[in-house]
């Protein structure tokens, strides 16, 4: 029996509808459409049709299993983020010079045996590469530890195709490079789901994410994406060692040393 979600539909029903959505509005098309035109009683029905087009593609997103580069803009630096997403549901995010301060390459790792932060070589730290379990295949990364750029490529999905989220959704201006349909995401709620950020998310019509814009930062897809391999591999051994957290470490104080009093 399939379940039935907050507003009385099921997710099968739900999805179906909100897919045909998609094909009117996009015309099974790469390039977005012109926002609906409110009717006689205004605007909640253009946000119902901008949320339903959101989470079809957001379910097209689900499905789909690629390799991609995208370009990352935060804190006044420009990154180049890596992303597999393969066919057994694994997934692999890359990011450079971020941990420690923006010292230490990490890569973010989920598959069936759980999520895991991997530390990785980079041009001012040469380690060894190793990765640290923080938590079951369900989990979110925790805040602590969190580059959070892998939210948007692909966590927040589930979020995004859940009729009883509390999100509020509109059709959005394309991003400057973006391809496709863009979307303004925000919460009608104070409680924010870990895997949700707010603000603004384009997909093509094959689900596939192409930009993204939030407060830390933004995400543009810098080229074609590629095939996925089967299952996604570790990029180096599993440790027992603590993640890497985002800061930098405390500088160490330095030993003061008096002069000895001179011996008479």
């Amino acid at each position: 029996m399939n379940p039935v979600g907050a507003h009385g539909v099921s997710p099968r029903r739900w999805f179906a509808g909100a897919l045909a959505t998609v094909l009117v509005l996009t015309g099974c098309g790469g390039d977005p459409q012109p926002s609906p035109t409110p009717t006689a009683t205004g605007q909640p029905t253009a946000a119902a049709d901008a949320r339903d087009q959101l989470a079809a593609l957001a379910a097209a997103a689900q499905d789909r299993t690629l390799t991609a580069i995208y370009t990352y803009r935060a804190d006044n630096r420009e990154r180049s983020v890596s992303l597999t997403i393969a066919p057994d549901r694994s997934w692999r995010v890359d990011v450079p010079d971020l941990a420690l301060g923006g010292t230490v390459d990490i890569s973010i790792v989920r598959n069936e045996i759980g999520l895991f932060q991997c530390a990785l070589p980079s041009a001012d730290e040469s380690m060894t590469p190793n990765c640290v379990k923080i938590g079951g295949p369900d989990a979110d990364v925790p805040a602590s530890i969190d580059p959070k750029v892998q939210r948007a490529l692909v966590t927040v999905r589930h979020v995004l195709t859940d009729p009883g989220a509390p999100l509020s959704v509109s059709a959005a201006p394309p991003l400057p490079g973006a391809k496709g349909a863009c979307f303004a995401v925000e919460t009608t709620t104070a409680s924010v789901n870990a895997a949700l950020d707010v603000g603004f998310y384009c997909y093509s019509a094959d689900g596939t994410l192409t930009a993204a814009r939030f407060d830390y930062g933004e995400l543009l897809l810098a080229g074609p994406t590629g095939p996925a391999p089967a299952s996604v591999a570790m990029p180096g051994p599993v440790t027992d060692d603590k993640p890497l957290g985002m800061a930098a470490p405390p500088n160490p104080t330095p030993t003061v040393t008096g002069s000895a009093e001179p011996t008479t």
